[in-house]
């Protein structure tokens, strides 16, 4: 079920009420079997292949704890981690081998029946592979012990507000919090509701309007020239800002409503000044999880200044195959590769970096261009977008007017739509100052509660109707 269905509102309210009557001894057992009610409610097999996963992981941790020698250890990590590895690269690659199976076929290069196999990647299985692989790390290294009850690691890997797109826990953190007896906290729920509905605004009321019009634009891309693919991308720049970080306010504000805290997983990524900055913005999660798990094993910073960069580069390249095995999510990861290791050398390491206005509007139109790749359906898509950005842009008003002939909407409505962005870009200004729920919850009542009301209205009202809202980072 998605979150942003009437089946997971009252899923939610029902486990919610039953949570703080259960006793604590139970809790760990009855949100394990809710966790998995929700996840087997998108297909049963789901369910299966996540419990065989956990089995394998959580009796490797253990076996690693019993090794006597560091190559014994070694191995034992490596018969967890290959597994899952595996895997995942077999449901990431499955569906773009076939196609290009059938490419050959339709050319004449293979004579066999064309596939019509299609391999559908299991919702979340990235998210907690990577959760379970950095686990099974962290108990090689030493830095936690391997959790003897099965029952909370199983919790661990599966807990359902954050098992279908993070963000990515650390056991450390998380495995603590699921023991620790607590009772219900007024402050806990009520900042949970209001984290969770500004994460509704921003997924429903500006990114799913926003998509209706990238999807017709990036869908049917030779149909389109100039402006409107300008706009479409920086569109889609903050439409896959709202609907991953909509996600993940809404996975934190119902895990703060249990008692649990998850990390913030996107700290106002716009007002970077730099790529790097951005990524200790964006996705905070994913981006500390290769960091820690694939970056620094590769050496890290720590080595000769070639291979500095060539660690930056593998990294992310990494990241994008970990979005899919599209040579377009592969490119836009090199690109951002790229651009760190071009910022680690105007920048290397003890210098001070100055920040200057013009950084912040150019670290966005950079952010803007990687996104075409990342959200063209082709190499060949994305090169046409590019080659076109600024076609008949030397007739200034044809090139308006193509743009909003392209876009299909009058001025109104180009305009009406970027106001919902305003108040998310303040949002997001202020909370670089402090946490804005929390300093808006000591308002008065009369000022604070006609927000609410209001904040409830516009995700009602002015949400797209009949329009598919899955969220985007579903598929990876």
């Amino acid at each position: 079920m998605l979150f942003n269905s009437i089946s997971f509102g009252i899923f939610l309210i029902i486990v919610f009420l039953l949570y703080y009557i259960v006793p604590h001894k139970y809790r760990w057992g009855f949100l394990l079997l809710a966790s998995y009610a929700f996840y087997m409610n998108l297909h049963l097999w789901y369910g299966i292949l996540l419990f065989l996963t956990t089995l394998l992981t959580y009796g490797l941790a253990l076996s690693l704890e019993g090794a006597r020698t560091d190559g014994q250890k070694r191995v034992k990590l490596l018969l967890g981690i290959l597994p899952l590895v595996l895997i995942l690269v077999f449901f990431k690659t499955a569906n773009p081998v076939i196609q290009k199976l059938n490419e050959m076929v339709d050319a004449g290069r293979l004579s066999i029946q064309p596939l019509t196999l299609t391999i559908l990647l299991p919702a979340g299985i990235s998210f907690y592979f990577f959760q379970s692989i950095g686990y099974l790390i962290d108990v090689y290294r030493g830095k936690i012990a391997a959790e003897r009850h099965f029952g909370y690691y199983a919790l661990f890997v599966s807990f359902f507000p954050q098992l279908l797109s993070g963000p990515i826990g650390r056991a450390d953190s998380l495995l603590p919090q699921y023991k620790k007896k607590r009772s219900f906290s007024y402050q806990n729920v009520t900042y949970g509701l209001k984290l969770m509905a500004w994460g509704y605004f921003k997924k429903l009321v500006i990114a799913d309007t926003f998509a209706i019009t990238v999807n017709k634009l990036f869908n049917n891309v030779h149909s389109y020239v100039g402006l409107a693919f300008i706009v479409v991308t920086v569109m889609f720049a903050i439409e896959i800002y709202c609907d991953f970080s909509g996600y993940s306010d809404i996975a934190v504000g119902c895990a703060r409503m249990f008692g649990i805290r998850l990390m913030t997983n996107f700290k106002s990524p716009y007002f970077s000044f730099s790529i790097k900055e951005f990524w200790s913005r964006w996705h905070i999660s994913l981006s500390t999880w290769f960091r820690d798990y694939v970056y620094i094993p590769l050496g890290g910073n720590r080595v000769a200044k070639w291979r500095h960069m060539v660690n930056l580069l593998l990294t992310f390249l990494v990241s994008g195959f970990w979005h899919g095995a599209s040579l377009t999510y592969i490119v836009w990861g090199g690109i951002h590769g790229l651009l760190q290791v071009i910022e680690t050398l105007i920048y290397p390491k003890g210098k001070t970096r100055k920040k200057h206005f013009w950084q912040l509007p150019l670290t966005f139109i950079v952010l803007c261009f990687t996104w075409i790749f990342f959200r063209a359906n082709s190499m060949e898509d994305a090169l046409w977008v590019i080659s076109r950005l600024f076609w008949d842009a030397s007739r200034p008003l044809n090139y308006l007017k193509t743009a909003v002939i392209c876009l299909d909407m009058s001025y109104f409505q180009l305009v009406a739509m970027w106001i919902p962005v305003l108040l998310l870009g303040i949002y997001d200004y202020l909370s670089l100052k402090f946490d804005v729920i929390k300093e808006f919850s000591r308002l008065k009542c009369f000022i604070r509660w006609p927000i609410y009301v209001l904040l409830l209205v516009c995700i009602a009202l002015f949400s797209p109707k009949g329009v598919s809202t899955e969220f985007i980072y579903f598929q990876f």
